[in-house]
């Protein structure tokens, strides 16, 4: 069992404890629990059976060294096994309607024992919900949207969960004989923010070896935590995983490696603008070849490049592949190069030990160091985030000391003074303008008061954006994606704003924010608005979620010279005093 699922586990039990109305000393236990399982970077089930391995992980105290021994022994922990029996496993699902939290789920079940999400759309339909205490005509209406909201994106995976069960599926097909390349595709290789299903195209001899291929047949089905086979044919495996996801794996042969990825890559869109120009240039175009109308003879299939030249054009990356145009630029050697991971030069936007990160300040100066950044910026929580045990005034200046004694003291890289300080309900900052003064960079976010009205929040976040301390507005929209909806925001005066008193906007690279959206990245990139590519990193293994970024980044057409942390460090330094010039 993967840290993933254990902390699945410790977070589920949490928050049936809070519906049964526990201990919250002993909720907060499970939760810490399950938060330090989610960013160790070393696999429990290694470490299992030495006790001191697994105490030493902040958090993790004796009774949850017991838990998790108990899950390892039996499979399952006997207090989470008992919640879901007494409240039904449907009453997961109704944790993560917006709207619906552990207090109101417990309201709910005490006064009607409904745990299921069509009885609660039932109650709310019914008007009975706003018989309950603190609850209204109005909070009815809001969970019905949100059940609807939930419903729309069921069956959807952030891009993460997809990109390493695609991972798994590659080394776990690696060794096999007759195979050669195993590559992902569809919307995962475009690097859209969510995935539906998961398709990989695996080529070698075993396309065309009977044996060989049912051998690589019958090891795929042998693939971990698969709970129904859907399709298993000549040349194409589907399956549904317990998580609910499903993969389909196609065998092809290594001649149309360049025609399956172009075809099984997509999008729908692209293809068909694709096809129809291979039709007027008198060929036909499937996941086989490039072939001539008349006799249909390949004409091209080995690479993707092939194809598109053939076809007269530039080969767009697989990002750029929504038929948005990049099909026109292809045709005029016009398709922008686009921004990669090795342009980006820093990260200033994480945690430290100081608030709610799980590394020191030293220790992610040399991670970062360690992936060739020349600077980074320190930006714990302010003071308003309290469960984040964020910063006073006092606190914050203290910090700030510490921060520039490290990086006077590392050699190699810079480590700028920053904060990521709250927007307040109405639009003031969470901090004293004396000791933002103070900080080299000043990210403003909003993490409170997600429902205020969009004329309301608006002009909260303009507010923020006028102070001339701010730098960046950190994750502009609020969305954590398939769990809560962006707050209401007129996002063209807020940019209208952003380029008038020089703040850039952030590209969180957090794979359930991904905020800026792509749509949203394309306006800042008109407006000649720079963005900033951070992972808001509470440890040093959370650099790694940059590339969600990068994908991101590239869908949006962005080059490096739209984003500020490709500079080399002077010119960064000029673009935090809000001189762009550096910048498209």
């Amino acid at each position: 069992m993967e840290n993933r699922q254990l902390a699945n586990i410790f977070y589920e039990t949490a928050d049936l404890m809070e519906v049964q109305g526990d201990d919250p000393f002993r909720i907060r236990s499970y939760r810490r629990a399950a938060e330090a399982l989610e960013s160790q970077p070393t696999q429990i089930a290694d470490i299992i059976s030495d006790d001191k391995a697994v105490l030493a992980i902040p958090g993790i105290g004796k009774g949850m060294l017991l838990n998790l021994q108990e899950i390892f022994r039996e499979g399952r922990l006997k207090l989470h096994a008992e919640l879901l029996e007494k409240y039904r496993p449907s009453m997961l699902e109704l944790l993560k309607i917006q709207g619906l939290g552990p207090k109101t789920i417990a309201l709910i079940w005490s006064a009607f024992q409904v745990s299921d999400l069509a009885g609660v759309e039932t109650l709310a339909r019914e008007g009975k919900l706003r018989t309950l205490p603190r609850l209204s005509e109005k909070t009815e209406q809001k969970i019905l949207k949100s059940i609807e909201t939930y419903r729309s994106i069921s069956g959807r995976f952030l891009i993460d969960t997809a990109d390493q069960t695609a991972e798994k599926m590659i080394a776990h097909l690696r060794e096999v004989k007759g195979v050669e390349k195993i590559t992902p595709a569809g919307s995962l290789r475009r690097g859209r923010e969510t995935v539906g299903d998961l398709d990989i195209l695996v080529t070698g001899p075993c396309a065309k070896n009977e044996q060989q291929r049912d051998a690589v047949i019958e090891h795929i089905l042998k693939f971990p935590g698969i709970l129904d086979i859907l399709v298993k044919g000549e040349n194409k495996v589907s399956f549904k995983l317990r998580t609910g996801m499903q993969v389909d794996v196609r065998i092809l042969p290594p001649e149309s490696f360049g025609a399956a990825m172009q075809y099984f890559t997509g999008s729908k869109n692209h293809n068909v603008t694709l096809r129809q120009r291979a039709l007027k240039m008198g060929y036909t175009l499937n996941e086989y070849g490039l072939a001539k109308l008349d006799d249909n003879s390949i004409v091209a299939s080995h690479t993707e490049d092939e194809i598109y030249a053939k076809l007269g054009l530039d080969c767009p990356p697989p990002e750029m592949r929504e038929n948005c145009g990049e099909i026109e630029l292809a045709d005029k050697h016009e398709l922008p190069c686009l921004i990669e991971e090795k342009d980006i030069r820093g990260d200033v936007h994480m945690h430290t030990v100081e608030t709610d990160g799980r590394n020191t300040i030293e220790e992610m100066a040399q991670a970062a160091k360690a992936r060739g950044y020349e600077y980074i910026a320190i930006t714990d929580h302010s003071k308003n985030l309290a469960m984040a045990n964020g910063l006073d005034d006092r606190r914050a200046l203290e910090h700030i000391k510490r921060i520039r004694r490290a990086s006077d003291q590392l050699e190699g890289i810079t480590i700028f003074a920053g904060i990521e300080c709250d927007i307040l309900a109405d639009g003031a900052m969470d901090l004293s303008d004396e000791v933002l003064a103070q900080m080299d960079i000043v990210i403003a976010s909003v993490h409170s008061h997600f429902s205020q009205e969009r004329a309301e929040m608006t002009e909260r976040v303009l507010k923020a954006i006028a102070n001339p301390h701010v730098s960046l507005l950190g994750h502009p929209t609020g969305r954590l994606l398939l769990r809560r909806d962006a707050y209401a925001l007129d996002m063209d005066a807020v940019m209208k704003a952003a380029a008038q008193h020089r703040v850039a906007m952030e590209l969180n690279a957090s794979p359930d924010r991904l905020d800026l959206s792509d749509v949203h990245l394309r306006m800042a990139r008109e407006r000649g608005i720079p963005l900033v590519i951070n992972t808001d990193a509470h440890h040093t293994s959370h650099f790694d979620l940059l590339k969600y970024g990068i994908l991101q980044a590239r869908r949006a057409w962005l080059t490096k010279k739209n984003v500020l942390n490709t500079l080399p460090i002077e010119k960064f330094k000029q673009a935090l005093k809000k001189d762009w010039s550096s910048a498209a």
